[in-house]
């Protein structure tokens, strides 16, 4: 693998090295570019030559050079944010050339890749896409670009922390959402290890943005596994057309009103450099740094882990209290079956004494029920259990810690890029790029997960043409100090008191509390205060002394025989990627629209057993695939139809084709229709093949669905588990009497072990001008899901029939039978004069589910944007205002299930140009109303951020 990376590494440098010998005779190209009213010059200009690489950005005066190889009669492109595009034909002198731009936005006229992975203009893509350009990032009321994602149509999001956002579309929402793809720069942005991206924690800088594309919907025809919900594209910028330095301060607040927390401050610091020589060489370095306060998850709801339903209580009122919230009290037990425990015990220690001293004599069991009645240890147990309703029926469980108390919420991010670019030829471009990003945040899985100076480091070559590209780039995740806050929280409690010793004294106190004449809720009480004397108590040195020491054990050194106890992770997954593609169009004399394609990728994963069953064994997993796209204009070009197919193939799993066949009708002049019928699908996550993992405070295993771990590790075959529902229904049996074994029903796993999902997408859309200044975009959908992968809680008897010891599983597996979904979507941009009014509207909502089936589609039925602002009310003073609404539904994940109430938010910001030195003020906010609110369950609530922000040379 590496001595593959070495090779094509040595392929770059040979292509380089080839090009600095063919170059050709160049000639300047240089002139001014001025605004066409005012005749002002403007700074920042980018000026290329069309369908060539480089380029130039103009200066303080207005003026730009660069040389090219270009032959005259060619054409020069001006594009600036804020003024239409200008193209203009160079046919005689090359310098002195005088470009006039005039003020204001077009609509529709954005061209956008990755519709087709080739340009084309919005107005013409043949299925649904959003985009976001330098333009508008740089009037967004966010306190950053990918907060602003929000507000695209059809677009929703999981807030896990301040850092840590999950973007998704069309339905099936989760935290760490593994049905939608985020690429940067063509880099697959997923941590290998996890099979998402993890936010923006590593990425783009706001300052290095060129624009941001989403497809909402399927994609895999063109991008491959994965995608199935959508896929989002972000593209840095080139240093050829923006170059310069610049930066960004942005200092505020958050935390306002909180009971959690006193305001706390919110500082980020944005740096960018670009430099090009001689239109052929260029580089460009970005830094970005954030520090805040994170949110608090206080949700201390009360919560039935294994029904995944929320349950009434709290501490004080039930005894089996389990916070989502608060970690370490998912340790429970039943009062019966501790009773019981406690009392064979001391038999069967009075009996091994009493024959050791008699010569082998078993005693009598009246002798034995005399001994357990006066014995100190099991008189309580003894006597509770033989005296009717003393000990009841009923659970308790241990007494957790507060999220806060174990969760690191000083969020740290930072963001470093470097990219070499060189331009081989006038087509032909050479990069090696370098993007690295750390930090400290929080995300939500099967449990809270507190990253720790978690890192992720992506590095690439590539060589790029007018019609082709060749990429090579990998992917490097490092887990850093981060640790499971259920662990931590659990194990802090087994290290103060092991749960040995705690449950029966809380039974053994509570017998006394209520022989002597306490009430029940008494009795709980004060066999609970009995029970968490010497429980280390937050803040403490004790407890900071069995926190630190656990958050630094990794999960695979925990040894309980030893008092060894660790929640760290010890992650250092890589993965490998390459992949190229030609765009044969152009020797086609464009007579029809062709690309083939093709991409290898090698994932590599070094848990040390923290995450994944590799211990004792190394896991690579190899997957490739290639596709091919076809499309031709008819009739006058009034239409065009395009079929692309690929095929992919993971070693785990068959190989799978998906097609993709779309048709572009032009009804008017920018009026189109578009009809698409598109397929997808993922691959189970590295996790769902290979995990094994503790998790719930050490209560459950998460195990990988492969057959070689369930059925060969974990003998699941062999030694069938039962369902949840059927071990709960036993349980209940033997803590009012003599366990009933018939009421265990066996859970039967497919042989194949769990299998990669896919999805059929049909979509009707219109995107067209209806006047000038008005663009509206609709489509609707509907999707049909085959073989989602779900999971399932079982229970092994890893014990006997007379004495059973139960180890509860989680298993990933797929849901039988199909699931459908559907929805609608419109938008609206309308300009008047430099006002800008822009609206959005979603509507997605799940079809009939099969039986049994866990609906996770966790998504509002309705959701809307609406927009307003203008870049320049006054001279050089403009402002935005967006307003967000979504409406309620309900959450279900293997983290916690519940209602998300419905929320509005509304960004505003305004801001001032001062053109003398360069410069912009920008004064704003995110809910600004500061009304607290979730967009998914068990996750914190987010309030205002408040800011002040400058920025030198935008």
């Amino acid at each position: 693998m590496s001595k593959l990376s070495t090779q094509i590494f040595y392929v770059f440098l040979l292509v380089c090295a080839t090009g600095f010998a063919v170059q050709a005779q160049n000639i300047t190209v240089s002139g001014t570019v001025k605004d066409k009213q005012t005749r002002e010059p403007l700074v920042g200009v980018t000026v290329v030559v069309k369908g060539q690489s480089g380029g130039t950005a103009t200066n303080t005066s207005g003026a730009f050079s660069f040389t090219t190889a270009a032959k005259a009669p060619f054409t020069l492109s001006a594009s600036y944010v804020g003024y239409g595009t200008i193209e203009q034909q160079v046919t005689g002198a090359t310098t002195g050339i005088t470009i006039e731009m005039e003020a204001g936005t077009i609509l529709g006229g954005d061209v956008v890749v990755s519709a087709s992975r080739t340009p084309e203009r919005i107005l013409e893509s043949p299925v649904s896409i959003e985009r976001m350009s330098a333009a508008s990032i740089r009037e967004i009321a966010a306190p950053s670009f990918y907060d602003a994602i929000n507000n695209m149509k059809g677009v929703e999001s999981s807030m896990q922390s301040l850092t840590f956002k999950s973007i998704n579309t069309r339905g099936f929402n989760s935290n760490g959402n593994t049905r939608f793809n985020q690429y940067i720069d063509g880099m697959d942005n997923q941590a290998p290890g996890l099979n998402f991206s993890v936010g923006n924690i590593v990425g783009i800088t706001e300052l290095d943005v060129d624009n941001v594309e989403l497809l909402p919907g399927a994609s895999s025809a063109l991008y491959g596994a994965g995608g199935i919900n959508g896929t989002l594209l972000m593209t840095s910028k080139d240093p050829f057309k923006y170059q310069g330095a610049s930066f960004q301060y942005k200092t505020g607040v958050n935390h306002v009103n909180d009971n959690n927390s006193s305001v706390q401050p919110y500082n980020q610091l944005d740096v960018r450099l670009a430099k090009s020589w001689n239109n052929k060489f260029g580089v460009k370095a970005a830094f970005s740094f954030l520090q805040a306060k994170d949110w608090f998850g206080n949700n201390y709801s009360n919560f039935d882990r294994n029904a995944r339903t929320a349950k009434s209580g709290d501490r004080n009122s039930d005894t089996n209290y389990d916070g989502i919230n608060v970690y370490g009290d998912e340790v429970s037990q039943n009062m019966r079956n501790v009773a019981q425990s406690v009392v064979a015990a001391g038999t069967a220690t009075y009996i091994r004494n009493y024959g050791t001293a008699t010569g082998g004599l078993v005693p009598s069991q009246a002798q034995i029920n005399t001994f357990l009645a006066s014995n100190a240890q099991t008189q309580p147990f003894f006597v509770g259990l033989n005296t009717p309703g003393l000990i009841p029926n009923q659970n308790v469980s241990r007494t957790g810690y507060n999220e806060e108390n174990l969760v690191d919420y000083d969020t740290k991010s930072l963001k470093v890029s470097g990219a070499a670019y060189y331009n081989i030829t006038n087509t032909v471009q050479a990069v090696a790029q370098a993007n690295w990003g750390t930090g400290t945040s929080v995300y939500t899985g099967s449990d809270r997960y507190s990253l720790r100076n978690f890192n992720i480091g992506q590095y690439k070559l590539e060589v790029k043409g007018q019609d082709f590209f060749v990429k090579a780039y990998t992917t490097q995740e490092r887990s850093g100090d981060s640790y499971i806050s259920s662990i931590l929280g659990s194990y802090i409690n087994e290290v103060s008191k092991p749960s040995t010793t705690w449950f029966p004294q809380y039974i053994g106190n509570y017998v006394g509390a209520r022989a002597a004449g306490q009430s029940d809720a008494s009795a709980h009480a004060i066999a609970r205060g009995a029970a968490n004397q010497g429980r280390f108590e937050p803040g403490s040195a004790q407890f900071e002394t069995a926190k630190q020491r656990i958050m630094n054990t990794t999960i695979s050194s925990t040894d309980f025989t030893k008092g060894i106890y660790g929640a760290k992770f010890d992650d250092k997954s890589n993965l490998y990627h390459y992949e190229g593609m030609y765009n044969f169009t152009n020797a086609f004399n464009n007579v029809v629209e062709f690309q083939v394609g093709a991409s290898y990728r090698l994932y590599d994963l070094n848990s040390a057993g923290t995450i994944f069953n590799d211990l004792n064994e190394s896991i690579d997993i190899n997957e490739y695939g290639a596709f091919a796209q076809i499309g031709k204009k008819l009739f006058n070009d009034k239409v065009k139809f395009t079929f692309a197919g690929r095929y992919d193939k993971s070693m785990n799993f068959e190989g799978r084709f998906t097609p993709r066949i779309t048709g572009v009708f032009t009804v008017a002049k920018n009026n189109n229709i578009r009809v698409s019928y598109q397929t997808g699908y993922r691959n189970p996550t590295t996790q769902n093949q290979y995990i094994d993992l503790s998790v719930g405070g050490g209560s459950q295993r998460l195990i990988g669905g492969l057959p070689e771990i369930m059925f060969g590790k974990y003998n699941l075959n062999g030694n069938k588990a039962f369902t949840d529902v059927s071990y709960r229904a036993f349980v209940g049996s033997a803590a009012v009497g003599t366990p009933n074994p018939a009421l265990l029903q066996q859970y039967t796993f497919d042989d194949r072990g769990v299998r990669p999902e896919s999805v059929q997408s049909y979509e009707l859309g219109y995107k067209g001008l209806i006047l000038p200044n008005l663009l509206i975009d609709a489509y609707g959908y509907y999707n049909m899901y085959k073989d989602f992968i779900t999971a399932v809680d079982v229970y092994q008897n890893v014990g006997t029939l007379a004495s059973p010891t139960f180890v509860k599983f989680g298993v990933p597996v797929n849901a039988a039978g199909e699931v459908t979904s559907y929805g609608a979507a419109l938008g609206l941009d309308y300009l008047v004069g430099n006002y800008n009014f822009s609206g959005n509207v979603s509507y997605n909502q799940i079809g009939d589910l099969p039986v049994n089936y866990i609906n996770d589609f966790n998504t509002p039925k309705v959701r809307f944007n609406l927009g307003f602002g203008n870049k320049e009310i006054i001279k050089n003073f403009g402002f935005n205002v967006s307003y967000r609404w979504q409406d309620k539904f309900y959450w279900n994940s293997s983290f916690a299930s519940g209602d998300v109430p419905s929320y509005s938010s509304v960004d505003a910001q305004v801001s001032l140009k001062i053109p003398s030195v360069m410069s912009s003020i920008k004064l704003g906010g995110s809910n600004i109303l500061n009304k607290y609110y979730i967009t998914s369950y068990g996750n914190p609530a987010a309030g205002a951020i408040y800011y002040l922000g400058f920025t030198f040379n935008p």
